[in-house]
């Protein structure tokens, strides 16, 4: 082996091998957010509720009759003249519901367009997340194939020089075979981060609403982030502002608005009509104004205000299963996104240049025939483990990151 071959080995773990410019990820969610069909639906669902309000708190369709009455025959209007019994009559009758029943309806249908209204926030930040989640892992298997086929080129040219020694009577057939074969679970798994990417991709098209034919994203390289707020602090945030607690306090509100509606609906409705009636020339008319009332059946009344009740206590329990998974779920975020960027640190500072250090003494002692092809290829693999542990626990903690940004509907980065 030769010291250009070195040099290509102690260089060989890095760069990309995309010509094409990233796509900030900001840029993507603000696509997404845009054309995203189920968000438009949302949307959509939100404003049809809003239309519930006058809907609910109008007045019922008022009723207009016409009325004739014959006398000695079927035939219309016989009779009309020679009896007072005949006649043709016109009516309007309008149902007043009990004053307050239209106001509380039109506040239970306020409150259930506000759920779908918080329902497009819950499904803002799972965009977000779905998005964030996709691009980072797409962004790790970038960075990470620019390392295998770095690698897989180097091995190749370790192949090529080993067997060259080989030829010359100073290398080994097994380590020939051995870097061989290393090379070949490179290009195995070089196929599977294709794969994996090729999913990723489609994935990412349909959250944007891309054509499947489009060009594919290249993501930017993954960079660590520094969280800021400390524990205490994430988790007010989440108690102010996670879209599902708010989804869910949207909720027990709406139950309670129907709750008092219902109970309101035991009072009594009531009803006003007026009708003349014209009977023949020779006789007088007549004029009659009605009032009527409704009275609910108590049974069913009961049965609605226990329904709803009922229901405002699941939407209650619900509110605070949901507080309680969230607050849970920001803790053991917080504690990944610690605990991985101590790791990060770690991998930055101490095993990834003591492996270099390790992999680079081996080189230089293969170099002098000192070392068998063997012991570099294991100080090799170490080098690369390592730095594909870095990749990894850095997409942890930006996972973690993105999933807290998600509980506390606050951007972290």
């Amino acid at each position: 082996m030769n010291m250009p071959l070195l040099l290509v080995l102690g260089a060989a773990f890095g760069g990309s091998c995309y010509a094409q410019s990233p796509t900030p990820l900001s840029q993507l969610l603000a696509e997404a957010f845009q054309e995203n069909p189920d968000l438009k639906a949302g949307e959509h669902t939100w404003r049809a509720a809003t239309h519930m309000r006058d809907q609910v708190t109008a007045l019922p369709d008022p009723q207009f009759t016409v009325q004739e009455f014959s006398v000695g025959s079927p035939r219309p209007f016989a009779g009309f003249n020679a009896s007072s019994f005949a006649y043709i009559s016109v009516g309007a009758l309008q149902e007043l519901p009990y004053p307050g029943k239209r106001n509380l309806k039109g506040q239970a249908a306020d409150a259930a367009a506000n759920v779908d209204h918080a329902q497009i926030g819950v499904l803002r930040a799972s965009l977000r997340e779905q998005m964030t989640t996709a691009y980072l892992r797409l962004a790790y298997l970038q960075q990470t194939l620019a390392l295998l086929e770095s690698s897989r080129t180097t091995l190749s040219r370790v192949i090529e020089s080993e067997m060259t020694r080989y030829s010359s009577g100073q290398g080994s057939q097994t380590d020939v075979l051995k870097a061989q074969l290393e090379r070949t679970k490179l290009v195995r798994e070089i196929t599977m981060h294709h794969e994996e990417m090729s999913q990723l991709e489609a994935e990412l098209k349909q959250l944007l609403h891309r054509p499947q034919e489009s060009d594919d994203i290249v993501a930017e390289d993954i960079a660590s982030t520094t969280l800021r707020p400390a524990a205490a602090e994430l988790l007010d945030l989440v108690r102010k502002q996670n879209p599902e607690i708010r989804m869910e306090d949207s909720s027990v509100t709406k139950q309670d608005a129907e709750l008092r509606s219902a109970e309101r609906q035991g009072k009594p409705d009531f009803s006003i009509g007026y009708t003349y009636e014209r009977t023949g020339t020779d006789f007088p008319a007549y004029y009659m104004l009605t009032f009527g009332m409704v009275l609910p059946r108590r049974s069913r009344v009961r049965a609605e205000v226990a329904e709803a009740a009922e229901s405002l206590a699941a939407a209650t329990e619900h509110l605070d299963a949901a507080r309680q998974q969230q607050l849970a779920d920001t803790q053991k975020h917080y504690a990944m996104a610690t605990a991985t960027a101590e790791l990060l640190t770690q991998y930055r500072d101490g095993l990834v240049p003591q492996a270099d250090a390790v992999f680079h003494a081996g080189l230089a002692a293969y170099e002098s025939n000192k070392q068998s092809l063997t012991s570099v290829l294991t100080a090799w693999n170490e080098v690369l483990e390592l730095k594909r542990g870095y990749e990894q626990t850095l997409l942890d903690h930006e996972l973690a990151v993105a999933h807290l940004e998600t509980l506390t509907g606050a951007a972290l980065r």
